[in-house]
C-alpha cells in the first residue's frame, strides 16, 4: 500500500517537469511553430516515419540524388563564373584592392583632420599649377605680347594641345565615371574645365603633355629640365595627397598626355596656319 502511494506520487512531478521542457522548448514558441509543419503541397516522404532500429527519417533516394546533380550541372554559365572567376578577374581585383588601399594611405591631405590637414592649402596650390585655365590663359597672354612668327607658332600648338587635353579628358571621364579614394568634390574651376570624375587625373595628363611640350620645343638648361620634369611629377602626387584622384588615375593621366603630346605632334599647325588663324581672331 504504502508502494503504491509512493508510486502515485512521483506521477504528477513527471507530468510537470514535461510540461515545463515543452514551455522551455523554443520551437514550441508562436513564432517557430511554422517550424515544426511541413511545407503545403510537398508530400511527406514516405521513410520520414520512426523506423524499428529508432532512427527517424533516412537518406534521400537514388532519383532524388541524380535529380539534384542534373540541376547543378545546368547553371547558367553566368553563375559558373561567378563561383570561378577566371585568374584574369583574380588579378584584376586584386590590384584594385592595391591601389585603393595605397591611395587611401597617400591621401593625407584629404581633410584639414588627417596626418597632414596642415598642408593642404599648399599641397592644393602646387596641383594648381596643372589646372587647365591658368595654362590657357597664360598661354593667350604670351600669345598677344609675341611678336616672332616662330613664338606665336609654338604658342598657337601649345594652345591647341590644352583645348585637346581638356576635351579629351572630359570624354574619358564621362565613360569612366570613376570616384576619387575620398569623397572630395571638385572645385568651380574643375566643373569650368569639366574636370570632375577621377579618372583620369586631368592635371597630371595636363602637366605631362606640357612638360614633354616644352622640353621638345624649347632649348632649357639641364637644371631646367630636371626641375620641369619634378614639377609634372609633384603635380601627380598632389592630386593624390589631396584625396582627389587614385594612383592608377594619376600613372594613367601621365600616359594619356604623352599620347596628346604625340597627337598634337601630328596634327602640328606650321607657322602659315597660325598667322591665318591670329588674323582672323
Amino acid at each position: 500500500r504504502r508502494f503504491c502511494c509512493g508510486g502515485s506520487s512521483t506521477m504528477p512531478a513527471s507530468q510537470s517537469r514535461s510540461r515545463a521542457r515543452d514551455r522551455n522548448n523554443v520551437l514550441n514558441r508562436a513564432e517557430f511553430l511554422s517550424l515544426n509543419q511541413p511545407l503545403k503541397g510537398t508530400p511527406e516522404p514516405k521513410g520520414s516515419g520512426r523506423r524499428p532500429g529508432g532512427q527517424a527519417g533516412g537518406a534521400p533516394a537514388p532519383s532524388e540524388g541524380a535529380k539534384e546533380r542534373r540541376q547543378s550541372q545546368q547553371l547558367p554559365e553566368e553563375d559558373c563564373m561567378q563561383l570561378n572567376p577566371s585568374f584574369k578577374g583574380i588579378a584584376f581585383n586584386s590590384l584594385l584592392a592595391i591601389d585603393i588601399s595605397l591611395s587611401k594611405r597617400l591621401g593625407v591631405c584629404a581633410s584639414n583632420a588627417s596626418a597632414w590637414g596642415n598642408a593642404r592649402s599648399m599641397i592644393s596650390l602646387i596641383g594648381m599649377t596643372g589646372h587647365g585655365i591658368p595654362w590657357i590663359g597664360g598661354t593667350l597672354i604670351c600669345l598677344v605680347k609675341s611678336s616672332t612668327l616662330a613664338g606665336q607658332e609654338v604658342l598657337m600648338n601649345l594652345l591647341l594641345a590644352l583645348f585637346l587635353d581638356i576635351l579629351i579628358v572630359a570624354g574619358l571621364q564621362k565613360l569612366a565615371k570613376r570616384k576619387g579614394p575620398y569623397d572630395v568634390g571638385p572645385g568651380l574651376l574643375d566643373y569650368v574645365t569639366m574636370d570632375i570624375y577621377a579618372f583620369p587625373a586631368g592635371h597630371a595628363s595636363r602637366a605631362a603633355m606640357v612638360s614633354k611640350f616644352f622640353l621638345n620645343h624649347l632649348v632649357l638648361a639641364v637644371p631646367l629640365r630636371i626641375l620641369l620634369v619634378l614639377w609634372a611629377f609633384l603635380v601627380g602626387l598632389s592630386r593624390i595627397m589631396v584625396g582627389r584622384h587614385h594612383v592608377t588615375d594619376v600613372l594613367s593621366g601621365f600616359i594619356f598626355g604623352y599620347l596628346q603630346f604625340r597627337l598634337v605632334e601630328l596634327i602640328w599647325m606650321s607657322s602659315n596656319t597660325c598667322q591665318m588663324l591670329i588674323s582672323m581672331w
